[in-house]
C-alpha cells in the first residue's frame, strides 16, 4: 500500500492528471506488484513561482514522491524508476524532467486501523 504523491509545475486538463495517477499506479503494480486498486496517490499543483527547479528542468518536471514499506529489491525499485519514467514519456514528459524519490519507513512507523502495520498481516509480498 504505497503511498504515491506526484508534484507538477503547470496546470493540466483533467484527463493528463487522470493519466499521471494511471502511470504511477500501473507502474506500482507492474513493479511492486501491489494489489489491484491500492490506489493511494495524490496530485499537488504548484505554480512555477512556488517549485524552483534548476536548468535545464522545463514546466514539465514532475517529482514523484513514493512512501512505501521497506523490503522491496533494489530490482524492482530500478523497475519502478523504469516503468514511471516510460508512462510519462508516453504523455510526453522527457525523461529528464522526471525525478523520483522512495522512503521506507520502518514498518512500526505505519499505523494502520490503530496498530503498527508491523503487527498486521498485509495480505500481499514485500519480497518482490
Amino acid at each position: 500500500m504505497p503511498f504515491a504523491k506526484i508534484e507538477v509545475r503547470r496546470s493540466r486538463p483533467p484527463e493528463e492528471v487522470q493519466a499521471l495517477i494511471e502511470a504511477v499506479y500501473q507502474a506500482l503494480r507492474e513493479a511492486l506488484k501491489v494489489p489491484e486498486d491500492d490506489r493511494q496517490i495524490r496530485y499537488v499543483e504548484h505554480s512555477p513561482a512556488h517549485f524552483s527547479v534548476a536548468p535545464p528542468k522545463t514546466e514539465n518536471y514532475t517529482l514523484v514522491e513514493i512512501q512505501m514499506f521497506p523490503g522491496r529489491s533494489l530490482n524492482a525499485k530500478r523497475v519502478l524508476y523504469q516503468a514511471i519514467t516510460r508512462r510519462f514519456g508516453e504523455l510526453g514528459i522527457a525523461p529528464a524532467d522526471v525525478a523520483i524519490v522512495l522512503q521506507e519507513p520502518p514498518m512500526d512507523n505505519w499505523g494502520l486501523r490503530g496498530v503498527p502495520a508491523s503487527e498486521l498481516d498485509l495480505g500481499f509480498r514485500l519480497d518482490v
